[in-house]
């Protein structure tokens, strides 16, 4: 499971459309106080670049599984980009083709349009906005679309250029039950025309073992084969992105050789065999593998992960994250693992729901030396792993914090967001001091804790198959509530975690409150409901102890010159109110009370004020920053002698973003423009 980028660095979040320009400066590799951490800024996104603290201290040994890993990694880019839209690699190829060979008016006004739209599909991985799952629409006509396909001879048909500016497959990922999750979603994990009981109920006649539930279609598109009976067309060697998965395997197969130790390469090999068969058993098997291969400095992400993208929950998106352990760090925040069994003892569930004994919870801050797929451009700050929950029972939880790339955020933001939305001087303050910290513990609580906390009662399914297409903010939300419960409270300070728990205590519970009333509204239009698990959980948590706190007054509304403040006045009862809620939230995920956590999502995650949006909104435009932030990954380059021999492996960073992704798609796509 991830956290996203926005719910724990909220502070240093861009916040306005900014004109389209970019840096042409080639950067150090080396971590340096000169590092030109932005690239650019278009539409709603500012691109940054991220550095390899301690590059030059890692082994040639240690920098070739880097090297490989990365490699393997980036061979299933594509995947992401067609499990995201069937038709997204096509209209990427037609893209690339009039941005590589346009030789018209490049100053025109309609150009740099096009220019702009390229770059939001390259950063989304499609059509569809990374963040809203909205379709995102050219700022040019079509007519102007069609002349630069005729101007270039790129070949792209007309229905797609139709669908391009018109309102078909208009939302990637819809939970609104009304307009059908799968019929009023356009990701491509399902054929067109398949019903949700016919899902339901396929995934039901399987076999499963109640105890160890394989994460059924976590791997495969479900089809109907030509008796009109659901099949599953798995990702494997062999099967549906074969060709990108033979690649991956490829570079897996050089790690194997070069792995720290044999857990880790045993773990290798395991994840190996699975992208050949496509067998559940398999995946599950690496897992605790990979679970078990704790050793070394260099650990990896790479599968077919979260299930955020699939409305029903039951599909994973392609991934790959490649890291290396920050030993400073690691260490600090090794604490709150070694403490997980205190902090289940003394949390606010009941105690039929807590788990007996917390297994193998481990929490590293870790350095990202490459990421893929679902992971990049958009990065998550933080990630919890593996998600099946008999596992991370059993076997305990790998959770790590990207430190590094929490860095380039801190060093290429601003203040003005906080300046216009913080209700008093004092709140800024706190926010100064303590924002860092509180958001860092919020994090390693939200991943170590939260996700490890509490256990499902014996007989009742999977969330995926009791909450269904609430699962996924429900569990984000019930993770941020274990953290907000443990942020005030005087067991940071006897950890030696900080220094003044009540500061940063009471600097953690206004920035959530701020930014799940107010300031995460300016990722989505004017009228638009709240679609994305995250910031769901972040308003329904936020109004829920919102409205139960009124009658004390726990949080106000303040009105001042036309602008709205909201202002804590009680933070103790807050405490209480976040405890209370995860109880609730807590049962109903062990009972699989899907009516009672359908209630708590929709009556306060999903409708939005229309009155404070305007003002968010409106508030907004004078800041110069954006709403969204990404990552170019860093280039690595090995060295050979005369021999042929690698010798090193060098890091260079991308001159541009258009050139990183112009360069994936020459030497990394491997899949045919329709799968």
């Amino acid at each position: 499971m991830k956290l996203s980028t926005y719910s724990c660095i909220c502070f240093f979040a861009a916040w306005s459309i900014a004109s389209f320009g970019q840096s042409k400066k080639v950067v150090s590799a080396n971590p340096s106080n000169d590092f030109q951490y932005i690239v650019e800024q278009f539409a709603d996104i500012k691109v940054l670049r991220y550095q390899i603290p301690s590059w030059e201290k890692l082994t040639l040994k240690e920098k070739q599984l880097v090297y490989y890993l990365t490699q393997a990694g980036t061979c299933g880019r594509d995947i992401m980009w067609d499990q995201n839209y069937r038709h997204n690699l096509k209209i990427r190829a037609a893209l690339e083709h009039i941005y590589t060979k346009y030789q018209g008016n490049k100053n025109s006004n309609d150009w740099k349009k096009f220019v702009v739209y390229l770059k939001r599909v390259w950063f989304s991985n499609g059509i569809h906005h990374h963040y809203s799952s909205d379709k995102i629409k050219p700022g040019f006509s079509k007519n102007y679309f069609n002349q630069l396909l005729t101007a270039t001879k790129t070949k792209l048909s007309p229905e797609i250029v139709e669908i391009l500016f018109n309102d078909v497959d208009n939302k990637k990922v819809n939970l609104d039950q009304e307009k059908g999750l799968l019929s009023g979603s356009a990701v491509n994990f399902y054929q067109p025309g398949i019903e949700v009981s016919e899902v339901e109920d396929y995934y039901k006649s399987q076999p499963q073992d109640p105890k160890h539930p394989l994460s059924l279609g976590l791997n495969s598109k479900l089809v109907k084969n030509s008796d009109g009976k659901l099949e599953e067309k798995v990702w494997k060697a062999g099967g549906m992105y074969g060709p990108a998965i033979k690649r991956i395997i490829y570079w897996l197969q050089q790690a194997v050789e070069v792995a720290e130790n044999e857990k880790q390469a045993n773990a290798l090999r395991l994840l190996i065999e699975f992208y050949n068969t496509g067998d559940l058993k398999t995946w599950d098997e690496y897992n605790i593998a990979w679970l078990q291969a704790t050793e070394g400095n260099i650990d990896y992400i790479n599968g077919f992960i979260e299930v955020y993208n699939d409305p029903l929950g039951y599909r994973g998106s392609y991934e790959g994250v490649v890291q290396i352990k920050d030993f400073d760090m690691s260490a600090k925040m090794e604490v709150i693992s070694n403490n997980a069994q205190w902090f289940e003892d003394n949390s606010s569930i009941d105690k039929a729901y807590k788990r007996e004994k917390v297994v193998g919870v481990s929490y590293k801050t870790v350095i990202v030396a490459g990421e893929s797929g679902d992971s990049s451009p958009s990065t998550p700050i933080g990630v919890n792993l593996p998600n099946a929950d008999w596992i991370r029972s059993e076997y305990g939880s790998k959770s790590v914090s990207l430190g590094n790339i929490i860095e380039s955020y801190a060093n290429s933001s601003g203040k003005g967001k906080l300046q216009e939305f913080a209700n008093d001087a004092e709140e800024i303050a706190l926010a100064e001091k303590y924002g860092s910290i509180a958001d860092k513990l919020h994090t390693a609580l939200h991943e170590v804790i939260g996700h490890a906390s509490g256990k499902i009662n014996e007989g009742v399914g999977t969330p995926k198959e009791t909450l269904k297409s609430y699962a996924s903010t429900l569990e984000e939300g019930r993770a941020d509530l274990v953290g907000l419960y443990y942020l005030y409270h005087p067991i940071l300070q006897d950890l030696k975690l900080v220094d003044d728990w009540k500061k940063v205590g009471m600097e953690a519970y206004d920035n959530y409150i701020r930014n799940g009333l107010m300031t995460q509204l300016l990722r989505i239009e004017l009228g638009s409901n709240i679609e994305e698990a995250h910031m769901r959980n972040r308003q329904w948590v936020s109004a829920w102890v919102f409205e139960k706190g009124r009658k004390d007054n726990v949080i106000e509304v303040l009105n001042r010159n036309g602008k709205v403040y909201y202002n804590i006045t009680n933070y103790e009862k807050l405490r209480e109110l976040f405890g209370e809620l995860l109880r609730e939230v807590q049962r109903i995920k062990s009972e699989g009370d899907y009516e009672a956590g359908k209630n708590l999502v929709e009556n306060y995650g999903v409708k939005v004020n229309q009155e404070i949006h305007r003002q968010v909104l409106n508030r907004s435009k004078s800041f110069s920053n954006v709403p969204y932030n990404g990552f170019v990954n860093p280039v690595l380059m090995p060295q050979y002698d005369a021999k042929g021999n690698m010798i090193d492996i060098k890091v260079a960073q991308p001159k541009t973003f258009a050139e990183q992704m112009l360069n994936y798609s020459k030497g990394y796509s491997f899949l045919p423009l329709e799968n």
